[in-house]
């Protein structure tokens, strides 16, 4: 007889089992084969018999699947340690390690086998839990078929109690695991479709559970609906993916180790996703709601054209935004800003190309109803600190002149970004401005921009100038005498009768000294307004 511990199991390169060579090589084909080859070399190198050692590598279950088996093996095919949550393990060990009836009748293959048959038309429960345990061993269980078969179950009970499939495509689809699969699954599981009619949405019922499961896990159930054609229903599909992602961010089950693990899994789901979106466009998705589906898929690393896809369907429809939601966030190390500017020029990139595409009447109420909005976000972006010139007039001028009846909205934006900025430079003081149309700012704000002493002079003096232009070439009342303009606002009647503003070449000369401003009579000059 054999000593008690001779044979040592090096597991993984980590871990060492001490067992008996006896009562291992009686259940595992592979293990019986192994020890014999070490004998033989041994016999050959006429070495005293010593404890053999034996390296496996990637062993389903690491450690814990091989205490189980060890514990099968010791306690003579004991099958009372194989239960749902270790099936799938147990299995892939039983494939892994050759345990098969032709070394040991009822081994451990044998028994998992069987076990897993009534899984397969047993509860769904039972089901997504050995599809958890498949998460441990997913490269083994995939490649032995058991994935497959376990989605294929889950699907068909799916099938059974709602209405994902068409009723067609149900008896191809359980047969396409084995004929038996068609006529013994169960009718229907009472417990979930009791559940669906009350929760009054019966196409949903399992999203909760599934959403339990891995990317891989996921990913693969994608696949085999592509690959068999069952004629899912799509709009079904794409909403348990975006419910699926949601659920990964809510509860932060997804930790950045995983993300980063399994991110070209996450990255392909959230492609597919948005093809569904695109797929299902504008009937099944408000603007609102797009706006959702960006801030949940832009986590998980789109890919361009998926992105690009997305954000036309919604620029498309950016009308019907409001101003929370454009005000997403820019993540990162927010340098550039704590908004997401880039998302929005790109959306009115779209929004005007599609609207000069139109020739509708409502285009042109829209394209006013955005030239609103924009006024209101540039407001709220305005006091960011980190938000730069440049990206404050890109939003700006996204938008042609026609989209705005008035620039006063425009004008408080860069009051609010001047306040905000008081480091800003001369020439950057003046660049924001360019976005004015200072023709299409009232009197008020005319004057107002004009008394600001953040507003670079020059730019106080041509918005005046261009005001009482407009207001020359919209009423007779204006007298204009060389360089002299002359305006006065009318409280009474309500509109302008008289304008005076005297911009004499004398007063020029004083304004300026060498190229420069003489601010002492300009802020005189201000005072005066």
């Amino acid at each position: 007889m054999s000593p008690l511990h001779d044979l040592k199991i090096n597991l993984n390169g980590q871990y060492i089992f001490f067992l008996n060579q006896d009562v291992i090589s009686e259940y595992s084909g592979s293990l019986r084969k192994m020890i014999k080859q070490s004998k033989k070399k041994r016999n050959k190198k006429k070495k005293s018999p010593e404890i053999i050692t034996i390296e496996l590598d990637d062993f389903p279950g690491g450690p814990d699947g091989f205490e189980l088996v060890s514990r099968f093996c010791y306690n003579n095919g004991d099958t009372s340690i194989i239960d749902v949550s270790n099936v799938s393990t147990l299995y892939c060990c039983s494939v892994y390690l050759g345990m098969t009836e032709k070394f040991c009748l009822s081994n451990l293959f044998l028994q998992t086998d069987k076990f897993l048959d009534e899984v397969f038309y047993g509860s769904w429960n039972d089901i997504v839990m050995c599809l958890k345990n498949c998460e441990q061993v997913f490269l083994q269980a995939d490649s032995y078929g058991l994935v497959d078969k376990l989605i294929f179950a889950a699907l068909t009970k799916i099938s059974r109690n709602s209405e994902t499939f068409s009723s067609s495509s149900l008896s191809s689809f359980a047969s396409s695991l084995s004929p038996e699969m068609a006529k013994n699954t169960p009718e229907s599981d009472s417990r979930y479709i009791s559940q669906s009619v009350s929760c009054g949405r019966s196409n949903e019922w399992w999203f909760e559970d599934m959403s339990n499961l891995s990317p891989q896990i996921i990913l693969k159930l994608v696949m085999i609906i592509g690959a068999y054609k069952t004629n899912i229903i799509s709009s079904v599909l794409t909403r348990f993916l975006l419910h699926y992602l949601k659920t990964k961010l809510q509860t932060k089950s997804i930790s950045t180790t995983e993300l980063m693990r399994n991110k070209l899994e996450y990255s392909d789901l959230a492609d597919i996703a948005v093809k569904g979106v695109i797929s299902a466009g504008k009937n099944a998705f408000s603007c609102r709601k797009l706006f959702w589906v960006l801030r949940v898929l832009s986590s998980f690393s789109l890919s361009r054209e998926s992105r690009t896809g997305l954000e036309t369907l919604i620029g498309e429809m950016l009308e019907q935004a409001t101003l929370d939601d454009l005000l997403i966030s820019a993540g990162g190390s927010r340098e550039g800003g704590f908004y997401d500017v880039d998302l929005v020029i790109r959306l009115l990139k779209v929004f005007v190309k599609n609207m000069e595409e139109e020739e509708e009447e409502s285009s042109e109420k829209n394209m006013k109803d955005i030239g609103k909005l924009i006024d209101k976000y540039l407001r709220e972006i305005s006091p960011d600190q980190n938000l730069k010139v440049s990206k404050f007039l890109g939003v700006a001028e996204s938008l042609p002149d026609s989209a705005r009846e008035c620039f006063d909205g425009v004008y408080r934006a860069i009051d609010i970004y001047l306040q905000s900025h008081p480091n800003l430079t001369s020439q950057d003081r003046a660049k924001i401005c360019r976005c004015l149309n200072y023709k299409k700012l009232t009197m008020g704000t005319c004057k107002q921009l004009a008394r600001n002493p953040k507003i670079p002079p020059e730019i106080s003096i041509e918005a005046l100038k261009s005001r009482c232009e407009n207001q020359q070439q919209t009423t007779s009342d204006v007298k204009v005498v060389n360089k002299s303009f002359s305006c006065r606002y009318s409280e009474e009647k309500k509109k302008p009768v008289l304008l005076h503003l005297e911009i004499s070449d004398k007063l020029a000369d004083r304004l300026k000294t060498r190229g420069a401003y003489n601010w002492r009579v300009m802020d005189s000059f201000r005072e005066g307004l």
